[in-house]
């Protein structure tokens, strides 16, 4: 299930209180305990309006139909009012906390990301050049990986498809290997997987931002994609490069 928009559900409760308002009626002359209170708008709108406050209240608050509340004699509506009111402080009181201490959920810090990625788009990204510094980054691996492995035949997913391929490296095409080759399934699966890695960020996340220029990236996005690129440079820098004999 989604996160609750609390600001959406915050200016629902609030237009519920508006609509759902009511006046005191007196008792009329010479009566005694016919006062009452009536509702300022016709009844059908609040009952559309609390039939959205019903299951937010529940959300929020759900044992509101049955709290032990003091009554609202003679009040139409007057549970969903008060309901309405708690739900309202409650809401504001996580808003509250989650702007001033967080949402206690674990953060990424680009700071820590490999340097071929952060340390070649600081610049950018400190200028809000997000889609430019992911492109950046993605380039920067690639730039490293033609230096570690001497080619400048091949580029960005052909090349380093090939270097991370399981086969026994060639002439001219050496191989990066993350860990020993001892015949395993788990030898073939880190390998492939790496292959496959490094194909999809750089046909899913480079090429698009190469060619749809108008296409601005929101600052997480573009920091998720940018972790994507980390993990493959950290696995390009760590891994040992092996060549033919």
């Amino acid at each position: 299930m989604s996160q609750m928009n609390r600001e959406w559900a915050i200016n629902k409760l609030r237009s519920f209180l508006e609509i759902a308002s009511i006046t005191y009626v007196p008792d009329a002359p010479n009566t005694f305990g016919f006062w009452h209170y009536k509702l300022d708008r016709p009844k059908a709108e609040v009952q559309a309006a609390a039939q959205v406050t019903e299951q937010i209240l529940d959300r929020v608050l759900p044992e509101w139909r049955t709290a032990d509340w003091p009554e609202g004699k003679k009040q139409p509506y007057w549970r969903e009012r008060e309901a309405t009111h708690r739900a309202i402080s409650q809401l504001e009181a996580e808003q509250e906390l989650i702007d001033n201490l967080g949402s206690g959920a674990p953060q990424l810090d680009a700071a820590t990301f490999h340097p071929w990625v952060w340390g070649s788009v600081q610049g950018l990204w400190s200028s809000g050049y997000f889609r430019e510094a992911v492109g950046v980054a993605a380039k920067a691996i690639n730039a490293q990986a033609q230096a570690k492995l001497g080619r400048k035949d091949l580029s960005e997913a052909k090349l380093l498809s090939d270097a991370f391929s399981v086969k026994p490296p060639a002439s001219g095409q050496p191989r990066l290997r993350l860990g020993p080759d001892d015949g395993s399934d788990t030898f073939r699966s880190r390998h492939d997987g790496a292959g496959s890695f490094a194909r999809g960020v750089y046909s899913a996340i480079r090429n698009p931002i190469a060619h749809e220029l108008d296409h601005e990236l929101e600052e997480n996005e573009a920091l998720e994609q940018l972790a994507a690129f980390s993990i493959l440079a950290r696995w390009i820098d760590d891994a040992d490069m092996v060549t033919s004999p």
